[in-house]
C-alpha cells in the first residue's frame, strides 16, 4: 500500500521467513522505494521496528519459484557486495569474565560459610581479602576444587591475608575463543536483518572476523547494523529502601549498586554483581513473546545456567535488569519481574526493539577494514569466468570432432551434458558459486573429456587388433572403465582433502571439483555409450565406424584377434 501510494510498482513482493523482499526494475526505483518504506514502517527514526536494506536478488521467474526451482547463489567476487574485517577486543572479554567470576566466587564462599572481606577486580585478576590466614587457606582449597580454570595464590598473613586469582593460560585461550565464536553467532543474527543469502562470516587469526555480504549495496546501513558494539549483562535490581530512594532521586546510590537509565530515561538502580554476561551465552535468537512483542531467546552454558537458576530461585517476585553496554555506556533494556525459577534456556521479553533483540557481543569489536565491491566488477568476473568455460568447451569440441570424427561429436555432447548436470547439482544444493568455482568448472571439462579420449583410443586399439566394430565398441568401453575409475578416485581423494581442510575460495573450488568428478564419470561413460549404441546399435552388418584414423602396424597387417574369454592371453598377444 505504501509503494502504491508513492506510485511505485514493484515486480514482486514476497514474504520469506521473517523478511519481505520487494524487487524492482531499476536502481532508481529501488532507492526511492527504500526511502518510502523507511518513513512508512519507521515513523520514529529513533525507534526502528523494521530494517530496510538494499540488496541484489536473483530474477527467477515466478513459475520456477512455484516449482521450488531455486537459483544458484553467487559469491562476493561474482555478484559484488561488501567485505568487512572486524577486530575483536579479546582483552575486554577477559575483563568481563573476571567481573562475572567475582560474583560467582562471592556466592560460592557465602554458600560455604567462608566470609570474605571484599573482592576487587584489577584487569583480568581478582583479589579476595580475608580477616585471617585460616579462612584464606580454607577458601583456597574450596575454590581450587570449584574453579579448576583459575590459579589461587595466597599472599600475606593475618588480617592482610588475601588470595590473588588469575586465569590459567589455557583458560585464557578458551575465553578468547568462546568470545570470538559468540561474536560470530551474534553477527549471523544481525546479518539476518539485512536479508543476505549465504553470508560468509568466519574467523581469521586469533582475534579477527571476516564478513562478506554478497549483493548488499548499502554500506552505511551495514555499518549501522553490523558495527553495533554492545555487550550484555544481567543484574538484579536493588529494591532496598535505599535503592528505591536513589531511583526516585531522593538519595545516594547504595554501596555495591550502580545507577543506569532505561529507554525512557528513568533511573534504575542495579547491583554490581553480574548474574550472567554475554560470554555465558551459547546461543541467542530473535523471538516474540506471548503478546507478539520483540524478544530474545537465550541459551546459557553450565556456569551461567547454574548462577541464573540460583538467582531467579532466590528472588521470585523481584526484578532483574538486562543491561546493554555500548561504547562504555550501559543502558537498561528491560527489567522484568522474575515469575519463576529459570534455567538453561528461556525467553527475555520487555520493551526491546528488534535490533536489541538481535543479540549482543561477548566482547567489543570494531570495523578495521571495509571494502565495497561494485556490481560492475562482479559482472566482469562473471563474463571472464563464462568466457573461460565457453572457449575451453569450444576448443575441446573442435579438437575432438576433428580427431575422432563422429565419436568426437558424441564426446562433445557428453561433455555438454556433464556441464548441465554439474550446474543443476550446484543449483539443487544451493551452493554458492565463486570465481574459483568457475575455474573448477573449466578444469572439470578437461578431466571429463580425458575419459572419452581413453575410451576412443581403446576402441581404436580393439579395431587394430581386428575386432569387428560392434565388439570393438563394447570392449573399448568395458576395458577403459577400470582405468577411468582408478584415475577419478585418486583425483577425488585430493578434492575431498581440499573440501575437508580448505576454507573460503579453496573450499568453493573443492565443491565444484568433487561434484564435477562424479558427473563426468557418468556422462563420459554411460551417457556417451548410450549415444553410441543409439547410433550404431541397430546396424547388424556394421563394417566401419567414424572414429578417425585407425593406425595399423607397419606393413598394414592386422594384429591377432584376442580371445575375449581370456584377458591374460589378449594382453600377452
Amino acid at each position: 500500500s505504501a509503494l502504491a501510494a508513492a506510485n511505485i510498482q514493484p515486480d514482486l513482493v514476497k514474504l520469506e521467513g521473517n523478511s519481505i523482499k520487494a524487487r524492482f526494475d531499476t536502481n532508481e526505483e529501488q532507492a526511492k522505494a527504500s526511502e518510502v518504506l523507511k518513513h512508512t514502517l519507521n515513523p520514529d527514526p529513533s525507534d526502528e521496528g523494521y530494517t530496510v536494506s538494499l540488496n541484489l536478488t536473483p530474477r527467477t521467474p515466478s513459475w520456477m519459484m512455484r516449482l521450488h526451482a531455486l537459483p544458484m547463489y553467487l559469491g562476493l567476487d561474482l555478484r559484488g557486495g561488501i567485505h568487512l574485517m572486524m577486530q575483536v577486543d579479546t582483552q575486554a572479554a577477559l575483563l568481563q569474565k573476571a567481573e562475572a567470576r567475582s560474583g560467582e566466587i562471592r556466592r560460592f564462599l557465602r554458600e560455604k560459610d567462608l566470609r570474605v572481606s571484599g573482592i576487587e577486580v584489577a584487569g583480568k585478576s581478582l583479589t579476595a581479602k580475608f580477616s585471617d590466614t585460616q579462612k584464606a587457606n580454607a577458601a583456597k582449597t574450596a575454590l581450587t576444587a570449584q574453579f579448576p580454570d583459575q590459579e589461587f595464590v595466597l599472599q600475606g598473613t593475618g588480617e592482610s591475608s588475601q588470595l590473588l586469582v588469575n586465569f590459567k593460560p589455557e583458560a585464557v585461550l578458551k575465553i578468547q575463543e568462546n568470545a570470538l565464536q559468540q561474536n560470530i553467532s551474534t553477527l549471523h543474527n544481525r546479518v539476518n536483518e539485512l536479508g543476505v543469502s549465504e553470508p560468509v562470516i568466519q574467523q581469521q587469526g586469533l582475534d579477527r572476523i571476516v564478513v562478506q555480504l554478497a549483493g548488499v549495496q548499502d554500506m552505511a546501513r551495514v555499518q549501522q547494523i553490523i558495527g553495533r558494539i554492545a555487550t550484555l549483562q544481567t543484574r538484579l535490581v536493588d529494591e532496598s529502601l535505599e535503592g528505591r530512594a536513589a531511583s526516585m532521586g531522593d538519595g545516594n546510590v547504595p554501596l555495591g549498586s550502580e545507577r543506569y537509565l532505561d529507554g525512557d530515561k528513568i533511573p534504575v538502580i542495579v547491583k554490581k554483581d553480574i548474574v550472567f554476561s554475554g560470554d555465558n551465552l551459547t546461543d541467542a535468537w530473535v523471538d516474540q513473546d506471548n503478546n507478539g512483542q520483540p524478544a530474545v531467546g537465550v541459551s546459557l552454558d553450565s556456569i551461567g545456567a547454574a548462577a541464573f537458576k540460583q538467582a531467579t530461585g532466590e528472588n521470585i517476585g523481584k526484578r532483574m535488569a538486562i543491561l546493554l553496554f555500548e561504547k562504555g555506556k550501559g543502558q537498561v533494556i528491560t527489567a522484568p519481574t522474575i515469575q519463576a525459577r529459570l534455567g538453561e534456556r528461556f525467553i527475555i521479553s520487555g520493551s526491546m526493539s528488534s535490533q536489541e533483540a538481535a543479540g549482543s557481543l561477548a566482547a567489543p569489536m570494531e570495523i578495521i577494514e571495509e571494502r565495497p565491491i561494485g556490481p560492475s566488477l562482479g559482472a566482469e568476473n562473471i563474463k571472464a569466468g563464462f568466457d573461460s568455460v565457453l572457449y575451453g568447451f569450444v576448443a575441446v569440441a573442435l579438437f575432438m570432432s576433428v580427431y575422432y570424427m563422429l565419436f568426437g561429436l558424441f564426446s562433445t555432447l557428453a561433455l555438454g551434458f556433464n556441464l548441465l548436470m554439474l550446474v543443476a547439482a550446484l543449483s539443487m544444493m544451493q551452493a554458492t558459486l565463486t570465481l574459483p568455482g568457475m575455474a573448477a568448472m573449466a578444469l572439470v571439462l578437461g578431466m571429463a573429456i580425458d575419459a572419452n579420449v581413453l575410451i576412443n583410443e581403446r576402441i581404436r586399439e580393439e579395431l587394430r587388433h581386428g575386432l569387428p566394430p560392434q565388439k570393438a565398441i563394447a570392449a573399448g568401453y568395458d576395458r577403459a572403465w577400470s582405468t577411468i575409475l582408478d584415475s577419478n578416485i585418486t583425483t577425488l581423494i585430493a578434492g575431498l582433502a581440499l573440501l575437508a581442510f580448505g576454507t573460503g575460495a579453496v573450499r568453493g573450488f573443492a565443491v565444484v571439483h568433487c561434484l564435477g568428478i562424479a558427473t563426468s564419470m557418468f556422462s563420459s561413460v554411460f551417457f556417451s555409450r548410450g549415444l553410441v549404441n543409439w547410433w550404431y546399435g541397430g546396424k547388424k552388418k556394421l563394417q566401419t565406424i567414424a572414429i578417425g584414423t585407425v593406425w595399423r602396424p607397419e606393413g598394414g597387417s592386422q594384429l591377432p584377434i584376442p580371445d575375449d574369454s581370456d584377458d591374460t592371453t589378449a594382453a600377452a598377444q
